[in-house]
């Protein structure tokens, strides 16, 4: 695939190298004075990227009001991604996602949302005011993971749910397993409700098959990529994608602006545009077929090894991202303790849970296959077996299997009185706090959720293979905060 000769350009990366080239003298902000003042330990490893370090002063444009090197590196960005606007995001996918809902999501709205969403998806509707309608979600059995929705629920959501302001969708999952869109995207745009979309493990879709297919490419209005999570950019670097007339694009710039840093680090707006530069080279180089042939290799090399297995979807109509690579141990180790022995030996995984290890290959996965297999291969020599148990089998509760809500309204959660019990005796409570395993960031109990035994059953079985919570001091003592109940 050719693209246009002006995707060889990188504006803010080649200004800000022209800058420090020029030898400027600071008389402004930040303090280490382009790594000229910076404790000696720490030299070393940050002295290059201090040098693009700076400011908003003359002539390194202002983030929240481009007009010379950032507004043309965004401009870029939109022209490879297709979308009439790209805005560059320095707080993450997060403050992406906040910002859509706050442009979309009206306080007392009714917003339909993937049940196994991100946290900050919550995070948004609460701060918007707007109700949540949960969908729920389909669960591969051949990963052992809940993945997105269907068609028939969508449509039945917006055939008994008045008053919807936007549907908010998440695909791919964390795990790369991505659901055909485009008649779920046409089915909502018939009703005139916008779609935004959280397509944060995405960014390199455009790339094209056999990647899926991005949502703005079949018509999202919003769409949120976190580009650091697998193009060469530097952590919390992110873009915002808009399209269509559903979504307010003033509105949406007006929240970036109130939400994101008034000090944007210019390194991460540099990283984006390097990033777009570098999927724009993968496409005119035809670099495409190497980088999907090198990680089909590795899933080859990683099937030969005796201990793991390469896990796939069950259902065949799935499409798996070929950069996610999801092992399973064969010696009756759960997921936890399958990262530990692989970070024995100095490879550390994107995440476990109670039967996988996902790995994420990079777009040159020529430059990781090697040394990787070897280090796995060695990881597992030197593991041995587990004590004759059989494969650990985990009972994931299924995420509700219809259309549901909040059993206590965000709107309404603050009249309520909180109280600490033990996770035991919360079963038919209401909970007071969300329950986040971390990563991915998705709650397994909402705030407002009600309890189920299913659920403290497997929150006890998470924390017994030591699995990661995220802001639960509470749990790590076997309590929870639940709501207290009114007397009848």
């Amino acid at each position: 695939m050719k693209i246009g000769r002006e995707q060889n350009r990188t504006p803010i990366f080649t200004t800000l190298k022209n800058h420090w080239e020029g030898r400027p003298v600071s008389g402004h902000v930040p303090g280490h004075k382009y790594g000229k003042v910076f404790p000696v330990e720490g030299q070393a490893y940050f002295e290059g990227i201090l040098k693009i370090d700076v400011t908003e002063i003359t002539g390194l444009d202002d983030l929240h009001d481009p007009e010379e090197m950032i507004k043309e590196a965004q401009e870029l960005a939109a022209n490879l991604y297709g979308s009439e606007a790209t805005y560059f995001l320095v707080n993450g996918s997060t403050v992406g996602n906040l910002a859509m809902i706050l442009a979309t999501c009206k306080r007392g709205s009714r917003v339909l949302v993937q049940r196994n969403c991100h946290k900050s998806i919550l995070n948004g509707l609460e701060l918007a005011g707007a109700e949540p309608v949960f969908l729920s979600c389909g669960y591969d059995a051949g990963v052992g993971v809940s993945i997105s929705v269907s068609k028939n629920e969508v449509e039945i959501a917006l055939q008994t749910i008045d008053n919807i302001c936007a549907v908010i969708l998440t695909n791919p999952s964390y795990y790369g397993i991505s659901i055909e869109l485009e008649e779920i995207i046409k089915m909502i745009h018939e009703k005139d409700i916008p779609i935004l979309m959280d397509e944060a493990h995405g960014a390199h879709f455009v790339l094209g098959d056999p990647f899926p297919v991005s949502a703005l490419a079949l018509g999202a209005d919003v769409v949120v990529h976190s580009a650091h999570k697998t193009l060469p950019a530097m952590t919390m670097g992110s873009f915002l994608h808009i399209q269509g007339n559903l979504v307010n694009k003033e509105s949406v710039a007006y929240y970036l602006r109130m939400l994101q840093s008034s000090s944007p680090s210019y390194p991460i707006m540099a990283s984006l545009d390097l990033a777009r530069y570098y999927l724009a080279c993968c496409l005119d180089n035809n670099g495409v077929p190497a980088i999907v042939r090198d990680a089909f290799c590795i899933r080859e090399e990683l099937k030969k090894l005796d201990g793991i297995t390469v896990v796939v979807p069950e259902n065949t109509r799935l499409v798996m991202d070929p950069l996610k690579v999801v092992i399973r141990s064969t010696r009756g180790l759960s997921g936890f303790d399958l990262q530990k022995i692989l970070e024995k030996e100095g490879i550390f995984v994107e995440l476990a849970d109670a039967l996988n290890v996902l790995i994420i290959l990079p777009l040159s996965v020529k430059r990781v296959k090697h040394d990787m297999i070897e280090r796995i291969e060695r990881a597992l020599r030197h593991s041995g077996k587990s004590s004759g148990e059989q494969l650990l089998q985990v009972q994931v509760p299924p995420f509700p299997v219809t259309i549901s809500q909040l059993a206590i309204p965000l709107r309404d959660q603050q009249k309520h009185e909180a109280v600490v019990c033990r996770i035991e005796d919360s079963v038919g409570s209401v909970s007071a706090e969300s329950v986040i395993p971390y990563p991915p960031g998705i709650p397994v109990l909402l705030k407002g959720e009600l309890i189920t035994k299913p659920v403290v059953d497997y929150i006890l079985q998470l924390k017994k293979l030591g699995a990661r919570f995220q802001g639960n001091d509470l749990l790590k003592s076997n309590y929870i905060s639940i709501y207290k109940k009114e007397k009848e």
